[in-house]
């Protein structure tokens, strides 16, 4: 008995869910969108010690970036072949750490809405790595379009607000 009802309860969702009717009016038309994509850029750098290691590259002119904005930050770690004789980049995100045999260094940035500074960080002599890790480093910057979610404060109100509280250490 409970396998029929089981065998009924199955065969009658396969019906009804199969079920399908006269399609409805089409809505109302929305608003009018905008299309808004990231924009990316290149830049490719040397890490070295009169440069102490650290590379400021300056947002170009033809990149509108406000304060809002996400600026994320890639590291060319290698290019492959495609197989039909081509080759494909082989992009890793930032902060990359590297293992190396006596310590590790990491690729890091930070940046304001004018500029990007990439960061060539460790816990060894940077001056030992060899070139293929400093020189002729290649670096894609990506400028991906946000606002804030509830105003646009600037951080000098933020801090003038009084609208938090300090912890003790």
């Amino acid at each position: 008995m409970k396998n029929i009802l089981l065998l009924l309860a199955i065969g009658s969702s396969v019906i009804f869910s199969s079920c399908e009717g006269d399609p409805g009016p089409p809505g109302p038309p929305g608003e009018p969108g905008i299309n808004i994509l990231g924009q990316v850029f290149e830049a490719r750098v040397d890490f070295t010690e009169a440069n102490d290691f650290q590379v400021l590259v300056d947002i170009p002119a033809n990149v509108e970036v406000f304060e809002s904005d996400a600026i994320l930050v890639y590291w060319l770690e290698d290019v492959v072949p495609d197989g039909s004789g081509g080759s494909i980049d082989v992009w890793s995100p930032l902060p990359q750490t590297i293992y190396v045999e006596g310590g590790s260094f990491q690729y890091t940035f930070n940046h304001t809405f004018i500029d990007v500074l990439l960061l060539l960080q460790g816990d060894i002599d940077l001056g030992t790595l060899g070139n293929g890790f400093r020189i002729d480093q290649i670096f894609r910057i990506a400028v991906v379009p946000a606002e804030f979610a509830d105003a646009n404060f600037s951080m000098d109100y933020l801090m003038n607000s009084g609208d938090f509280v300090f912890l003790d250490n």
